[in-house]
C-alpha cells in the first residue's frame, strides 16, 4: 500500500447497536472520500488474536466486523473475513468468539488466513504472507484499541501482523526479540508489501491496563477510519493521552518520516483527537520483552498440528 492521504475521520460511537455501526461507517467513509468498484475482492482483516479472554474483548466486536461487511456488500464486493492468530485457527476464533453467528446470515466467507507466500521485506527479512491477502483487490484492517503488554498499545499497524500467517509470527518474536527496534521495521515494512484498503477502528469499547488479553474493558465510546494506518496510529495515541514515543512502532515511522506520523500534517473532517481526548486510560508501565520463549514456539506448533487431525477442537 502507498501512504499518502492524510485524513483521519473520527466519530463518537457509543455502542455495537446495528444501525448506529452501520451509520458510523457509511459516514466515516464518506469523510475520507473512500468508494469501491462493484465486484471487487474485499478481505475484512479482524483483530482475532484469541478466544481466550474474557467476552472475547481481545478481538474485534463481531457486531463491529458486521457492519462494515454489510457496507461493502451493499456496495456491490464481494467479501471475506479473516485473521491468522500466532496459535490457533481464525475461523474458530471468530466461532467462539460470537463472529459466525454474527454473520451467519450474510453472504460472507470465513476463511483462516493460510497458505503463506514468501515475500521480501525492504529491511530483507523474508515473512509468509497469507495469499488470501495478497490476492484480495481490497484489505480492510479492522483493529480494536488495545492495550499491549509488549507494544503497549495495539491499533492499526499492530493488526496488519496477523496477515504473516501462523507461527510465522512468533517466528519473528522469536528472532528479533533481542533487538526491538528491528521487529519494529518488520511490522512497519508489512505496510509496503500489502494491498491497498483503508483502516476502520473498533473504538467503541476499548481495552486497557497490563495486557489486550486480560485488561479491563474501557467505554472509549469513539469510531475511526482511514487510509492511512500510521496517521490512525498517530490520532490515537493523541487520543489515549499517551507519549508518542512510548510506542515502538510509531517511533519507527517517525524515524521514517511517514506521511501520518505528526499531529499536525493531519486532516481530520469530522471530530479531532482534542475533542475526544481521554485523561484515564491505562497502559503497562514496563513493557515485556517483544520475544516469544522457544516452548511457546514449540506448543503453538503443537496445537496447530493437533487442531488438523481433531478439528473440533476449539483453537
Amino acid at each position: 500500500m502507498e501512504i499518502k492521504d492524510n485524513k483521519v475521520a473520527i466519530l463518537r460511537c457509543l455502542s455495537y447497536e446495528r444501525d448506529s455501526l452501520k451509520t458510523a461507517v457509511d459516514r466515516i467513509c464518506g469523510a475520507i472520500d473512500f468508494q469501491i468498484r462493484p465486484g471487487c475482492r474485499v478481505l475484512l482483516k479482524p483483530n482475532l488474536v484469541t478466544a481466550r479472554s474474557p467476552e472475547g474483548r481481545a478481538c474485534t466486536n463481531p457486531w463491529f466486523v458486521a457492519a462494515v461487511a454489510e457496507w461493502f456488500l451493499d456496495h456491490g464486493a464481494r467479501v471475506s473475513v479473516g485473521d491468522s492468530p500466532a496459535f490457533g485457527s481464525g475461523v474458530k476464533v471468530m466461532r467462539a468468539c460470537g463472529h459466525k453467528d454474527v454473520l451467519k446470515k450474510l453472504p460472507v466467507d470465513l476463511i483462516d488466513l493460510s497458505g503463506p507466500e514468501r515475500v521480501k521485506l525492504p529491511c530483507g527479512d523474508f515473512v509468509g504472507i497469507s495469499r488470501a491477502v495478497l490476492e484480495s483487490d481490497l484489505l480492510i484492517n479492522l483493529p480494536r484499541v488495545k492495550a499491549h503488554s509488549q507494544l503497549l498499545v495495539t491499533m492499526a499497524v499492530k493488526n496488519y501482523f496477523g496477515t504473516v500467517v501462523g507461527g510465522r509470527k512468533a517466528w519473528l518474536h522469536l528472532k528479533h526479540g533481542n533487538e526491538p527496534d528491528r521487529f519494529g521495521q518488520v511490522l512497519v515494512d508489512l505496510l509496503a508489501v500489502l494491498p491497498e484498503g483503508i483502516t476502520l477502528v473498533d473504538g467503541v469499547t476499548a481495552v486497557h491496563g497490563e495486557s489486550h488479553v486480560t485488561g479491563k474493558l474501557y467505554p472509549l465510546g469513539l469510531a475511526a477510519g482511514s487510509r492511512n494506518p500510521v496517521a490512525v496510529d498517530t490520532s490515537f495515541l493523541s487520543i489515549l493521552g499517551i507519549d508518542k514515543d512510548r510506542s515502538l512502532l510509531w517511533k519507527e515511522c517517525s524515524r521514517r518520516g511517514l506521511l501520518g506520523s505528526r499531529v499536525q500534517d493531519i486532516v481530520y473532517p469530522l471530530l479531532s483527537p482534542q475533542d475526544v481526548k481521554v485523561n484515564d486510560f491505562q497502559v503497562r508501565s514496563q513493557l515485556k520483552s517483544v520475544s516469544f520463549r522457544p516452548e511457546r514456539l514449540i506448543i503453538g506448533g503443537i496445537r496447530r498440528v493437533v487442531a488438523r487431525i481433531l478439528p473440533g477442537i476449539n483453537g
